[in-house]
């Protein structure tokens, strides 16, 4: 079986064209990294930390324009956040296996559509979200493995069902061994004089940063300098994705649009399609811990 399953995939690789070859390989792997991703990231999975999916669920639901769709999926964050991941790497494995392929194409065209509506539908010029050009992609691959394979019909036959069979184990497989290489997240719990603690004062050096949650689960980020502490919510201003602070060039930059904001300038865009600047967080020392104001 195992055998039988590996010379389809060969074959497949061996008769088709190089543009069909190409696009395969691309999107492929970029749905494997992108599952790799998110089970490799402690905090995708974990209420209250600065990248759980319940956060970004959020912020489509205030900007998506079906954003009335997301409600209810944030109550289920977490199942969903696992049926994103696993659908990613079976998609991807999939594409490169050659496993129910035009199911597989369809998948990951209708994923791209969905992140594009929840994400990205806002953005300008439209060539800045990449989730539309992804769909595009996906459904020229769809509509070539159409025309090669004549319909979108797939076998449901012993052999066939196996074949998807091993892809979900492979998936799961791929899921559990990026949790395992993931160290777990660790949350600064509240003060019992009323006030959050987010962080003893003397651990954060100056010029440090400190990432943390809000009582909603809304991620912040905050700033030592050598005047003082300051914080910025840490939902981009623009789709709701959450940003991250990039040492090298000491600025907040958000993985999904690529906005740049300047924490050091109240937190205002210096680059890409944003135009407001990240909510400011107010935060203060008292004693040895700095806390929520």
């Amino acid at each position: 079986m195992i055998q039988g399953f590996l010379q389809t995939a060969t074959h497949s690789w061996r008769t088709q064209s190089w543009a069909l070859r190409l696009m395969r390989l691309w999107l492929g792997v970029t749905w494997i990294y992108a599952g790799w991703d998110k089970a490799t990231d402690s905090g995708f999975l974990t209420r209250g930390s600065a990248s759980f999916i319940g956060t970004q669920l959020s912020g489509y639901s205030t900007q998506s324009p079906i954003g009335f769709a997301f409600n209810k999926l944030i109550e289920h964050a977490v199942p969903v956040g696992v049926f994103v991941m696993l659908s990613e790497f079976a998609i991807g494995l999939a594409t490169l296996l050659w496993v129910a392929p035009t199911l597989a194409a369809f998948g990951g065209f209708s994923m791209s559509l969905g992140l594009w509506l929840a994400s990205s539908f806002h953005a300008t010029p439209y060539f800045l979200a990449s989730d539309s050009a992804y769909a595009v992609l996906w459904l020229s691959y769809l509509l070539l493995i159409r025309n090669k394979r004549k319909g979108f019909s797939m076998s449901f036959e012993r052999r066939g069902v196996l074949r998807v069979g091993i892809v979900a184990a492979l998936a799961t497989a791929f899921a559990g061994v990026g949790k395992v290489f993931t160290p777990s997240v660790v949350q600064e719990s509240a003060a019992a004089t009323g006030k959050t603690k987010i962080v003893k004062l003397a651990s954060l050096k100056v010029g440090a940063t400190k990432n943390f949650a809000l009582s909603n689960g809304a991620p912040a980020i905050l700033f030592r300098t050598k005047s003082g502490v300051f914080a910025y919510s840490a939902i981009c201003t623009h789709q709701g994705c959450t940003v991250s602070y990039a040492s090298a060039s000491k600025k907040l930059k958000c993985p999904c649009h690529g906005a740049i904001f300047d924490p050091y300038a109240s937190g205002k865009p210096v680059s890409g399609p944003a135009n407001n600047p990240l909510g400011k967080i107010k935060v203060a020392v008292e004693g040895a811990w700095v806390v929520l104001a």
